[in-house]
């Protein structure tokens, strides 16, 4: 059967940094007859739940890895190192499992695909990717923003 690498919050877990999950039918109909790989950057790096939100300063995911930007938490505290080693750890995972395809969590500096925080904590957007999502997709493995999240 083949498998998917899906956001853990997706899937019931309630891993976000508010403690909470997120899941939806729209989101269990995309997985379909696919086996979930249900996956937490953030919590396989250690990071706690729940814990301070962050978000990206300087760019996105990309550049996160290129070293040209970091990810920070409300209160100013570099978590940069833990997000880059959880993006491994779910590279890792989909790799041991076969995925070729993940649904990630919207918006999130992880998961976030095409959309992410602009690192002002003020709600607003900008284009790009979370640190998972960018590095899933420069190793081959398609990266999609869940449906409904």
């Amino acid at each position: 059967m083949e498998s998917v690498l899906v956001s853990a919050c997706l899937q019931g877990v309630p891993c976000r940094f508010d403690g909470r999950a997120k899941g939806s039918a729209e989101m269990t109909a995309a997985i379909g007859a696919r086996r979930p790989v249900a996956f937490c950057p953030e919590v396989s790096a250690g990071l706690p739940t729940p814990r301070r939100p962050a978000e990206i300063v300087g760019g996105d995911g990309h550049d996160v890895l290129d070293g040209r930007a970091r990810v920070v938490d409300d209160t100013g505290s570099d978590v940069t190192e833990a997000f880059l080693d959880g993006a491994r750890r779910a590279l890792e995972a989909a790799r041991r499992t076969g995925c070729t395809e993940a649904l990630l969590m919207a918006r999130s500096p992880s998961c976030g695909r095409g959309t992410v925080h602009d690192g002002t904590f003020t709600g607003e957007l900008r284009a790009g990717d979370g640190v998972t999502a960018a590095l899933l997709e420069r190793n081959g493995i398609t990266v999609r923003p869940a449906p409904g999240a």
